[in-house]
Parts: structure tokens; C-alpha cells; sequence
């Protein structure tokens, strides 16, 4: 059976112009286009010519299961020449993009991956706060608390408490569970971090706090994905924001 190419490409952490130019460049010229829960509709605009097809999954939500998404992954390549995965932030990172790559690889399809801006990056650029800092922050650990069902856990506690930075993905509905683990490792209670939400999007926000308020946070009702970054990089931050706690900085 003859087979199209598919390209995984990554979306960025939401705002529409921050898509690298050879991802729009191929979502124009798609034929077919699988797209993730947490891409704009600005940026579907840049394929009106492309059959789109909405794989996404969010967490706590019912959504399709992976292995439903590589199946269709596969049938797409059967039917189309270009066929475009569109995944939020950067395919490599905490994107499943391996087992569709591995769903691929068995199904001897062609593919690329086209990398994209992570949402790490996105929320430093909003809080313009640099992940490193001279004599400060030497390296920055990106890391998810969240295990997936069926999945052992995973020893995420040991590097978040070593690294100078740290960024958790997909943490802030289990805030009271992450900071008791934090804190239970040894990490210190007024260790500085900030939330962001809707990171490069017009309506992001930023809360600062220590690791002792983080609790708090688990109650809020978030419209949109939020990451946490924490470490002593944001100890002026939360300095700024100790006059008014808990306020959010549109």
C-alpha cells in the first residue's frame, strides 16, 4: 500500500505567530492535518485546505486514548500524501510523540519532526524572568508529576529539590500533593515559584508565591493550561508581589 509522509510538528505553547516558519509552511501545504486539544483556532487558519481532525487530550477530561490516535495517525498516511500532526508546545517533550513515531515506525511511514517552542520557555518570556542566571541558576530541569493510568511512578521529587530551576508541567491540579512531596524531599517551605496561565496568549496571568502557599492553588478553577516554575531566580518576583499575595498580573 502506498503511503503518504507525516510530520509531527509542534504548535508552541499557543499563540498562533510563535509556529516556526517551516511548520506554518507545511500546515499549508497539508492535505490533512491531526491536531491537538491545546492549538489555537488562529492557527488552524493557516490550513483551510487540509481535512483536520481533532485528536486532542486533555488532562482530567475524557478524550481519545493513545492508541486510538496512532491507529488514525496510520490510516491518515494511507489516505493522503502530507499529513500533519499538530502538537502543542514541542512534539519531544511530554507529547507522547514517541509512541506515534513508533506507531509509524512499524507501519514503515515516512515522517519528520519539526521542533517547537515549549511552554517553559513561553512562561519565562511572560514573566521575563530568565530559567538561568549568572552565580544563580546554572541548569533548568523540565519535569511532569502526573502519571498516567496504568503507568509506574516515577522519581520526579529527587531532581525538582536539586535543580536550580525547575519547571513542572502538568503540576497545578495536584498542587497540594506536589508541594507535600516537595517538601517531604527537602525542599524549603518559602522556596520562591511562580504559576503561569495561557503562557504567550493575550489573557496569561502569573501568581507568585513559596512553596508553602502552593496548596492554595489547587481549588483554583484555571480556564487554561498552567506550568509551574520554581527556584531562587524568582525570589525578586515574589518579593514584589508579597504586598498584594495572590493577585494575578495580567
Amino acid at each position: 500500500m502506498t503511503s503518504g509522509k507525516v510530520w509531527l510538528i509542534g504548535a508552541g505553547p499557543g499563540a498562533a505567530d510563535l509556529i516556526t516558519v517551516r511548520g506554518m509552511r507545511l500546515l499549508q501545504a497539508a492535505d490533512c492535518v491531526l491536531y491537538d486539544a491545546l492549538v489555537q483556532p488562529e492557527m488552524l487558519a493557516y490550513c483551510p485546505q487540509a481535512t483536520l481532525i481533532d485528536v486532542g487530550k486533555r488532562c482530567d477530561q475524557a478524550s481519545m486514548q493513545q492508541k486510538f490516535i496512532n491507529k488514525m495517525l496510520v490510516d491518515a498516511a494511507h489516505k493522503y500524501q502530507r499529513v500533519v500532526r499538530l502538537k502543542g508546545g514541542d512534539p519531544m517533550l511530554f507529547g507522547r510523540a514517541q509512541e506515534e513515531l513508533h506507531a509509524l515506525d512499524e507501519a514503515g511511514i515516512a515522517y519528520e519532526v519539526v521542533p517547537g517552542i515549549t511552554a517553559a520557555l513561553a512562561a519565562s518570556a511572560d514573566a521575563g524572568i530568565s530559567l538561568t542566571s549568572r552565580g544563580l541558576a546554572r541548569n533548568v530541569l523540565f519535569a511532569t508529576a502526573r502519571v498516567g493510568h496504568g503507568e509506574d511512578p516515577s522519581d520526579w521529587v529527587r531532581p525538582v529539590v536539586a535543580a536550580d530551576t525547575a519547571v513542572l508541567y502538568m503540576g497545578v491540579k495536584q498542587a497540594a500533593e506536589v508541594a507535600a512531596a516537595l517538601l517531604a524531599g527537602g525542599l524549603r517551605a518559602d522556596t520562591p515559584l511562580l504559576i503561569i496561565e495561557n503562557a504567550s496568549l493575550p489573557q496569561s496571568r502569573e501568581w507568585a508565591m513559596t512553596l508553602a502557599e502552593l496548596p492554595l492553588a489547587a481549588s483554583w478553577q484555571l480556564a487554561g493550561p498552567a506550568i509551574l516554575l520554581i527556584g531562587e531566580v524568582y525570589r525578586a518576583r515574589l518579593a514584589l508581589a508579597e504586598a498584594a499575595p495572590m493577585q494575578a498580573r495580567a
